[in-house]
């Protein structure tokens, strides 16, 4: 018996918004105003670059250091809500040709790019997310939604997801309940350079819907920042590494334990920059809530529970706004657990 297609997951739509790498194409020396920032919302340029956590997955893997390797994975997601990964067992020839094909699809002329572009029911394909309102300011970004190079970043992220269970003393079977064939999502952003970097965002502050997300810094150009005890810090990517942050799932199923982290990207006057991200989440038939492994008398659930694929439609039907959506899923004082 042939094994039937899976039918692809929409969560939702965009408003549609031009090319914005056409856009600086342009001989322009200041940008729309669609694209400018209140100076509340402007990016600081030039931090400092915060030394984060690395962890090394062979370590984590290996009888002799597991322990002293996963104090440090649950320290990180603990207290900063994102790491380094080295030694992560995706191979350099895979990521160089991964690399290559990115840059020559952000690089496809315009005509062939339209035949790719985000449809009005489905917010798959060229353009931005999050676009709710035709006065909303824009990023300074245009991104690309698929699913390539799958296979390693799965099995990347269910290592992580399954030492973190680890670290936080969840049971194997919720586990693997509720990541076992979840939600995996690319995106490629491509950020080109801008004549006012100082007034424009590449990537609006928030965090992750999801569990985790692993990026893949294509080239040398900075522009990673997250917030860290109520401050903007630079991320500089190790070479060959990858960085991972901990999503808004992941702190509502180890109920708060592990947090996740509001990041942005910022934009270079002469130099684009370009970043690829997988997004991995809880399956669409899982409930999603604070796993009973965790909670109990001493530790009641903090987040009401909520179908996954719900939670992901609201999710992106949402205007990005730091962890905003986070507070959505938080219970009340007086709230009951149940749905």
């Amino acid at each position: 018996m042939e094994e039937a297609e899976q039918e692809a997951v929409n969560f939702g739509t965009s408003l549609l918004v031009p090319s914005v790498q056409e856009l600086a194409k342009q001989p322009i020396t200041s940008i729309p105003p669609c694209y400018v920032r209140d100076h509340l919302d402007r990016p600081i340029h030039n931090l400092s670059p915060l030394s984060v956590p690395v962890i090394d997955l062979q370590r984590l893997l290996h009888a002799h250091s597991v322990d002293s390797e996963l104090h440090k994975l649950h320290s990180a997601c603990k207290h900063w809500g994102f790491f380094q990964v080295i030694n992560h067992g995706v191979g350099g020839l895979l990521l160089e040709t991964f690399k290559s094909e990115v840059t020559n699809l952000f690089q496809l002329p315009m005509e062939e790019k339209k035949k790719l572009w985000q449809q009005p029911d489905n917010h798959e394909g060229f353009g931005q997310l999050f676009v709710v309102s035709e006065d909303q300011k824009l990023d300074w970004s245009d991104m690309e939604v698929m699913e390539a190079y799958v296979a390693a970043m799965k099995e990347l992220a269910l290592t992580l997801l399954n030492q973190m269970a680890k670290a936080l003393g969840m049971d194997e079977n919720e586990m693997a309940g509720l990541f076992s064939n979840g939600v995996q999502s690319i995106r490629m952003n491509y950020y080109p350079p801008c004549p006012e970097p100082d007034k424009a965002i590449g990537f609006t502050p928030h965090s992750d819907a999801d569990a985790i997300t692993i990026l893949f810094q294509l080239n040398d150009t900075q522009g990673l920042q997250v917030r860290k005890d109520g401050h903007w810090a630079s991320v500089e990517p190790l070479p060959g590494a990858f960085v991972v942050n901990v999503g808004d799932i992941m702190e509502i199923v180890s109920n708060g334990v592990y947090r996740s982290i509001e990041h942005r990207a910022t934009v270079n006057l002469a130099k684009e920059r370009l970043s690829v991200a997988t997004f991995y989440s809880s399956n669409l038939e899982s409930e999603l809530g604070p796993t009973g492994s965790i909670i109990g008398p001493h530790n009641p659930p903090r987040f009401r529970r909520e179908p996954t694929a719900q939670y992901l439609k609201g999710f992106f039907a949402s205007k990005l706004n730091g962890k905003s959506y986070l507070d959505v899923m938080r219970l009340q004082q007086g709230e009951s657990n149940t749905m």
